[in-house]
């Protein structure tokens, strides 16, 4: 057959090349490559193909051809004497055979992740395509078959072949479609539609930093003239497999499409119904035809179809016709603008669910309040009733408020979202209204309604005692109120008892028939229930705020003469940043493209304005972790008792030289404290000026110290980047000891000695030229240099050479020090060297502004030259406070003991790693110091930079933070706070390693 096909494709279409099979339902395919690149796909058809749609497909494929689609799809290659197709006698049997053009692109199915932006280019190209097909016409046009979703009845039988226990809903859907939908679809605008954009008919392709885009839809072979919603129903079919969150998947797409080619009201009516139609049809055709054939090719997406049914299943109608509606910017819900009407006109004659003398008494319970703070125990209920009571008494409110759209961390029960890491994704968006008072306190109806929902749920941190309520506009439309923390006992107004405005209808519960929660109200105001009864949620998740808000207004919007903004809590994050652009340094940086709203931090974890949560694998200022609480009270006892300057005699900074030199060497003996290290490392570099009477100063290739003017001097990674003006004459660079890129590699052995070599040859230079070196100030393991791990024996003769010489050794243990590497305090200690000054700074006060210059008493003794020195802040009270804790820390919770023990655990993981995925050129580190080099080549070592960057933005989606660092940007830096955990580590390594996975990296 294949010599057949090769003397067509030579004779009728001057074409030849390798022929390789394709996967295929019923026909056969093969891609053709060519000469000078060309492909092609050659299709021969099964031999019961209609003409007329080989005849069709070829018509529009032509059509399309001059509409300039952003979006690639095949074209027709016509034979030498300008046929679109031919008719050709293959194994005694006619066939079709005819030539397209090749699409390139990664399959839809096997590409990842499905990220928000794919599925917009997905919609969006969706609708671009259905726009220009508006104005196809062909005489052949109205063809029928089974993969129609209008003629989803010729396939109803089939259903008694599907699994049994999917066999039930998918009769509700086809019986549904017989009867209500059809009817309905048959008065929608009518075109040709693609009709199968699947994920294996979709195409996907990158740019060089991973972003994608849908790149090509090709197989027209099952078009049809059909309702044009039922393209987008199809296509959403198929993009909700496998997605977490299937209804946020299918709005995305909706939203997008709708952009180019506008959806209807009706349209959008039916669209969850004929995404689940041809879910339907889909398994009962696969499963029909998997009793007769034995072709993988017929179920390759029968199971998650299956899941995907049942999962559709789950969610009401309402629900996802308000989900599409909020996503083209229709009325969340027909009804939203008369209930709206109606309460803003009448709210003056409603009543107060609990009658307040005051309404002032506000409470902060968001992420940021400093009243709960960043301690969960502060979010525990026994502590938040505590820390609420006491709020009302020292303001004497009888009762307090909780506020509308506030994020909370309050909610840890396992029904607000993922179970497991906490940096999984979680419900945080309160929706209601609290009304903080005593048990036993009457509730009210505000207005006339009638009881729809009287329950108890008793679950940890849910409502306990719930009642809903069903309210009318003038016009009969009806809209609910929801009362929740209800006393027990108090629910004794059935379902469907009428109640009137003002009469009472419960009281509030105590803690332990209310979830465990403060007694208090939760009231909450909804426009439609959406299908969701009491299952309504009252939080929500942050990315989905917009459509439960929408649907779940403010409730004070029932109270008169009251602004309800002063009881929405919610963020408005573009305000602040504009607010930041316009108002700081324009050259003050921010991470991530959008950059993370931080509110609060507790430990080894960050938490943002919508109390989503962060595992910080990053940022190593918290040493001991973030706003680690005995440092936190050492910090507010100190300042609430002195906090002054260095003039007049303190313990404090006693106390804290004398803890602090007892973990250095004996040599290392007097301190000098500051404010940052920046400010430490400029006080270095003078005391070496001073004491050696020499100016110049030889740093390393990448190295970076600070942001003062002689710190920017004295660092490459500055002076050498963009804005910076080249080295100094009086600074001198030496190579960085890299023993994986650098000019010595760990493979030759004895690197360090060849590195520190240079250094001396460099000396010899400088000498030879009349220069003298003051001091070598170097990170002992560089950390923006690329997390370099210092060769053996490099710093010990490198010292030597410079002593000799007599010039200083200057240790910046900025990144380094405090336990950090685990198997030693400081990184000097690992080479077996002693400097002459240590600088210290970052985590030395665990994020309070504190560092130190340690050295010897001859160094002092020199710089005592008459000229006093003095620093307003170094060393004050509160930050020697600070600086004590973090010491009492470590010793008490063993993190140097931790970080080498997750240390070590990382770094076998990662080593694993390395050996499956190739992008891994190195793996370095010890303890919590830890770089992972990325390269597009294991022998070039080409630098894999936006891939590095890919994949910290990538970790963010993921709720991790990281990285990067390195002269060429591809080394991915972990040095999270000391604090981190097993669980921490076996979290990063899950999304890690499915991220290495992704088509990015691969």
């Amino acid at each position: 057959m294949l010599d057949q096909i090769q003397s067509i494709l030579k004779d009728q279409y001057h074409l030849q090349g390798l022929l390789t099979n394709l996967p295929g339902d019923e026909d056969l395919n093969f891609k053709l490559d060519g000469p000078d690149n060309q492909r092609f796909t050659v299709k021969l058809m099964r031999s019961s193909c209609p003409e007329d749609l080989i005849e069709l497909q070829t018509a529009v494929l032509k059509h399309l051809e001059p509409k300039g689609l952003e979006v690639q799809l095949p074209a027709v290659i016509d034979t030498s004497d300008k046929r679109p197709y031919l008719k050709v006698n293959i194994d005694q049997e006619e066939r079709i055979f005819w030539v397209l053009t090749w699409c390139p692109g990664n399959l839809y199915a096997h590409f990842h992740p499905k990220n928000e932006g794919l599925l917009h280019s997905f919609g969006q190209q969706l609708g671009l395509l259905t726009t220009a097909l508006q104005d196809f016409d062909h005489p052949k046009k109205h063809r029928l078959h089974r993969w129609a979703l209008s003629e989803a009845l010729e396939v109803k039988d089939f259903v008694q072949y599907i699994r049994e226990d999917i066999r039930p809903i998918a009769e509700g859907i086809f019986d549904r479609f017989e009867n209500i939908t059809l009817q309905k679809l048959n008065t929608l605008p009518h075109q040709i539609i693609h009709n199968d954009a699947n994920d294996y008919n979709v195409l996907v392709e990158q740019d060089d930093k991973g972003k994608a885009w849908i790149s090509g839809i090709f197989d027209f072979g099952d078009i049809a003239y059909q309702p044009a919603i039922c393209e987008l129903a199809i296509a959403i079919a198929y993009a909700i497999m496998d997605q977490p969150f299937p209804l946020r998947t299918a709005s995305k797409m909706v939203s997008s499409f709708h952009e180019v080619r506008p959806l209807s009201l009706t349209e959008i009516d039916l669209l969850l119904d004929l995404i689940k139609l041809r879910l339907a049809v889909s398994v009962a055709i696969s499963s029909q035809r998997q009793r007769s054939e034995n072709d993988p090719y017929i179920t390759i997406s029968q199971a998650p179809a299956l899941a995907a049914i049942q999962v559709l299943n789950d969610i009401p109608k309402a629900l996802a016709d308000a989900s599409f509606r909020q996503a083209c910017n229709f009325e969340i819900v027909p009804q939203a603008a008369e209930v709206m009407q109606f309460i803003r006109k009448h709210r003056a004659q409603f009543h107060l669910p609990i009658k307040l003398d005051s309404w002032e008494g506000i409470l902060d319970l968001s992420v940021g309040s400093l009243m709960l703070g960043a301690d969960p125990r502060g979010h525990q209920l026994d502590l938040l009733s505590q820390k609420i009571d006491q709020f009302s008494r020292d303001h004497n409110f009888a009762f307090t408020i909780g506020r509308y759209l506030e994020s909370r961390r309050l909610y840890a029960a396992a029904n607000f979202g993922a179970i497991g890491h906490p940096a999984l994704e979680k419900r945080t968006q309160h929706l209601g209204l609290d009304i903080f008072g005593p048990a036993g306190t009457p509730v009210h109806a505000p207005l006339d309604g009638k009881v729809i929902v009287n329950t108890i749920v008793d679950l940890p941190l849910d409502y306990g005692g719930l009642l809903v309520l069903e309210h009318q506009t003038n016009n009969g439309t009806p809209f609910y109120t929801l009362y929740g923390h209800l006393a027990h006992d108090s629910l004794k107004i059935a379902v469907g008892n009428q109640v009137i405005g003002g009469q009472q209808i419960a009281c509030l519960g105590a803690p332990h028939e209310n979830g465990g929660w403060p007694p208090h109200l939760h009231w909450q105001f909804m426009i439609d229930l959406v299908g969701l009864g009491k299952e309504f949620p009252g939080v929500a998740y942050a990315k989905e705020v917009e459509l439960w808000s929408a649907l779940s207004p403010n409730p004070m919007e029932l109270v008169d003469d009251i602004d309800p903004e002063q009881y929405n809590a919610r963020v408005d994050y573009d305000h602040i940043y504009r607010e930041r652009k316009e108002k700081l340094g324009y050259n003050l940086s921010l991470t991530y493209s959008k950059p993370l709203h931080i509110v609060a931090g507790f430990r080894q974890f960050l938490f943002d304005s919508h109390a989503n949560t962060y595992l910080d694998f990053y940022n190593n200022v918290p040493h001991v972790g973030h706003q680690h609480p005995t440092v936190v009270k050492a910090i507010q006892d100190q300042a609430a008792l002195l906090n002054t300057n260095t003039r007049y005699l303190h313990e404090n900074i006693l106390h804290y030289a004398e803890r602090l030199c007892a973990k250095l060497p004996d040599e290392l003996e007097i301190c000098y404290f500051v404010n940052s290290a920046s400010e430490a490392n400029e006080l270095a570099i003078r005391m070496a000026r001073v004491f050696t009477k020499r100016n110049d100063i030889m740093v390393v290739e990448a190295a970076y110290h600070g942001h003062t003017n002689t710190l920017i001097d004295i660092s490459p990674y500055k002076h050498d980047g963009p804005g910076g003006s080249g080295t100094p004459d009086w600074v001198h660079k030496v190579p960085i000891a890299d023993d994986y890129r650098g000019k010595f590699k760990r493979a030759q052995g004895n690197t360090g000695s060849h590195y520190a070599e240079e250094v001396a040859k460099q000396i010899n230079t400088l000498e030879s030229e009349g220069k003298q070196i003051a001091a070598f100030i170097a990170e002992t393991y560089p950390s923006v240099g690329g997390q370099i791990i210092t060769p053996p024996g490099y710093l010990k003769e490198v010292y030597q050479h410079l002593r000799a010489h007599g010039a200083l050794c200057i240790a910046d243990e900025v990144q380094t020090g405090f336990g950090r590497l685990g198997k030693s305090f400081w990184a000097f200690e690992t080479q077996d060297a002693i400097p002459d000054m240590i600088v210290l700074g970052k985590p030395i006060g665990n994020g309070f502004p504190l560092a130190a210059v340690v050295t010897t008493k001859a160094i002092a003794e020199a710089f005592h030259n008459g000229m006093e020195y003095f620093s307003t802040y170094g060393g004050n009270p509160v930050a020697c406070a600070a600086g004590l804790a973090v010491l009492d820390v470590i010793e008490a919770e063993q993190l140097q003991l931790n970080a080498q023990v997750r240390g070590a655990q990382i770094t076998s993981q990662l080593r694993e790693l390395q050996k499956q995925f190739p992008i891994i050129g190195d793996v370095r580190g010890e303890g919590l110091f830890l770089g992972i080099e990325l390269v597009k080549d294991q022998v070039t070592l080409e630098p894999a930079a936006a891939e590095a960057q890919y994949v910290i933005d990538r970790l963010k989606d993921h709720h991790i933070l990281a990285g990067t660092d390195g002269p060429l940007h591809n080394v991915i830096k972990i040095r999270p706070s000391m604090v981190i955990n097993e669980t921490d580590v076996e979290y990063f390594f899950t999304v890690f390693t499915k991220i290495l996975g992704e088509d990015f990296l691969r």
